[in-house]
């Protein structure tokens, strides 16, 4: 049992499947609000949250490592009507406002092995600022109305839909538990601890994005779904500083001035018949005015890249962000960047930038309406293209792509979005077995899609790719990536257990053929191999080395993998006993390295053991640690990252 000295009001959180509870200590303030419309069946995939003195209230939390949660005054505003309280709702990660004293207190451990739990000191605490505060709608009596109307219909349908036990992909104990956990904003630390010796060219800001829900999930929630948040690790002359914000996305705003989620959760949420009545749900609390889904409705969580001088964050559903490194080494959301008016759809997270002439390449697609897929691409100083369209008969999952020295390559493959699945109960995300993959091969500069040339590569789904280069002498050109099985195991529940097997793929321009191999070919090395890269500045060029996250124990990332894509052989960096990374990021020594792999792979790593996390260095060539940053707080497991030099960071926008 861990226990705290606690103020009066002192609450537990309990996982029925774990026998530690976790305390947490509000401020009297917050006991009415804790006590709220959070009926839950305790049969439904929750936490116990229990008061000494009441019955069990349920709400569904993630937290489940020992803790303590120090909070400040909250507002108990809701999208209900102002007057209403019914629906208030204090939640996990609404403790976490950004920019509040919400702070995550690491056990320690007596010498006879005892967990204790440090109380926070209340000197420590304060009041969030009133702008990132949850503030009174000013709402008329139709909206006042309406905004109650609708919020019972939610309250009904979430009910109805704890009734039956969530999918895996859609439980939020499952999805957001331990370090996948979400964490307040922590504002800029300098002078961090340092094992080892920074390498004199590590100069500038490593940024990594990641999900993190600012409120706690009411019902379904996919990982994928959390709000957008980006850590940055300064390096300056040997020295390291942190900061952690979330990227103030429309949506951010909104719910946050809102004081509860109110945006549907696209993996999450939307399924089945429930899914349809959300999305009703949600219109027409645009319909109303209660909400604005005219500025998008993304979450900007997944990819960064920095591009005429800008850090974008991006997800797939919306268009980037700008996001601003202060000189400090803090976070600063400037606006939703539309590129000077030009980007009016989409864009996905996984952008390519290409080493030599500084284009930037992107690809956005539609769910409900043609055309389907556009490809597109920005000059060096970010003049747009036109959109091209992409001829495919349905919307097709798009998360990633490729390009070479002349050429995008597109993939088409077997996890499509058929909206009427929803009507028959179903997920839209759907793997299509009938439907044969294939990839297009389209000259970046073409005018229009006319030219482009559909290779099929039979049972082929990759998520991710790493890269892609042409082979003129055999009119070939080859493509590197994560090939995953089964398909849609990310999103829809599947006994199955998921492989990522790093391929070749060659197409054959010339006879419209395909070939694809296990790039390891020894069972022994044979490992899944998910979210990472190849040196970035010969992108699009071939390539001798891939840097890919060994995903094992899944969804986990136990180390790192260095592999010859020409040879197969596989050199691993293994974190350690119960630690925990993300994506590798290979950074050059120099832009002018004669070498590939002369640089250093930077990864935050958490150890799940001691409850602590930091970033390693390792030198690429030899895999040999260099040093290790030790961090001031938990960095949750996360997306993609990238890094901006001292040089670029001086020329921001």
């Amino acid at each position: 049992m861990i226990s705290a000295s606690t103020p009066t009001n002192s609450y537990s959180w309990v996982n029925p499947k774990s026998p530690v509870p976790m305390t947490m200590i509000l401020p009297p303030s917050s006991r009415e609000m804790m006590g709220l419309g959070l009926g839950c069946s305790p049969n439904s995939k929750t936490l116990a949250f229990r008061h000494p003195s009441t019955q069990h209230n349920y709400i569904n939390c993630s937290l489940q490592t020992p803790s303590t949660l120090h909070f400040p005054k909250q507002s108990s505003t809701t999208t209900s009507s102002p007057s209403s309280s019914s629906s208030a709702k204090t939640a996990y990660p609404a403790l976490f406002l950004p920019g509040s004293s919400a702070t995550i207190a690491t056990p320690s451990k007596t010498p006879t092995g005892t967990a204790t739990v440090p109380t926070p000191s209340p000197s420590k605490s304060a009041s969030p600022s009133p702008s990132r505060s949850p503030s009174t709608p000013q709402w008329n009596v139709l909206q006042r109305a309406a905004a109650m109307a609708l919020d019972a219909v939610e309250t009904a349908l979430t009910a109805r839909e704890l009734e039956q036990p969530l999918p895996k992909t859609a439980d939020p104990r499952i999805q957001i538990s331990g370090n996948f956990a979400p964490v307040p904003e922590q504002p800029v630390r300098h002078a961090l601890p340092v094992t080892g010796k920074i390498p004199n060219s590590i100069q500038g800001v490593y940024v990594r994005n990641g999900a993190n829900p600012l409120f706690e999930p009411a019902a379904g929630h996919h990982f994928f779904d959390g709000d957008g948040m980006i850590h940055a690790l300064q390096f300056k002359n040997g020295s390291a500083s942190y900061a952690c914000r979330f990227t103030e996305t429309q949506r951010l705003a909104q719910e946050r001035s809102l004081g509860r989620p109110v945006f549907p959760k696209a993996i999450g949420e939307l399924h089945g018949h429930s899914g349809i009545a959300r999305l009703m749900l949600f219109y027409a609390r645009g319909v109303f005015g209660l909400l604005d889904h005219s500025q998008g409705t993304g979450v900007a969580n997944a990819g960064l890249v920095y591009f005429n001088n800008r850090l974008l964050a991006m997800s797939e559903d919306d268009l980037p962000y700008h996001v601003r490194i202060t000189p400090s080494g803090d976070l600063k959301t400037v606006e939703r960047y539309n590129f000077n008016g030009k980007l009016k759809s989409t864009m996905i997270a996984h952008p390519k930038l290409d080493p030599v002439t500084g284009e930037l390449f992107a690809l956005s697609y539609d769910v409900i309406q043609k055309p389907y897929l556009k490809y597109f691409r920005f000059s060096k100083t970010g003049e747009k293209s036109k959109d091209i369209e992409i001829p495919v008969p349905e919307p097709t999952m798009m998360h990633d792509f490729a390009i070479t020295d002349n050429f995008v390559v597109i993939p088409d493959q077997q996890v499509v979005f058929k909206m009427s699945e929803m009507i028959r109960g179903g997920s839209p995300v759907v793997y299509d077995k009938e439907k044969v993959s294939r990839f297009g091969v389209l000259d970046k500069y073409a005018e229009d899609s006319s030219a482009i040339k559909w290779v099929e590569v039979p049972d082929c789904f990759c998520f991710h790719l790493w890269n892609a280069w042409e082979e003129p002498e055999t009119d070939e050109i080859v493509v590197i990536g994560s090939c995953m099985t089964p398909p849609d195991s990310i999103f829809n529940e599947c006994d199955e257990g998921l492989k990522s097997v790093l391929s070749e793929i060659r197409l054959n321009l010339k006879t419209g053929k395909s070939t694809r191999r296990a790039i390891i070919s020894n069972p022994e090395d044979q490992v899944n191999l998910e979210a990472g890269m190849v040196n970035r500045n010969k992108l699009g060029r071939k390539t001798r080395y891939a840097y890919l996250a060994i995903a094992e124990p899944w969804p986990k990332v136990s180390g790192f993998a260095k592999v010859d894509l020409f040879t197969g052989e596989v050199k691993k960096f293994i974190y350690g006993d119960e630690k925990y990374g993300g994506e590798p990021l290979f950074l050059p020594r120099d832009p002018n390295c004669e070498a590939e792999d002369d640089g250093y792979i930077l990864a935050f790593v958490h150890d799940e053991k001691e409850w602590k996390s930091e970033l390693r260095i390792v030198n690429a060539m030899t895999l040999e640690l260099e040093a290790s940053v030790q961090l001031p707080s938990r960095v949750p497991y996360g997306f993609h990252g990238t890094f901006i030099s001292a040089k670029d960071l001086a020329s921001q926008a």
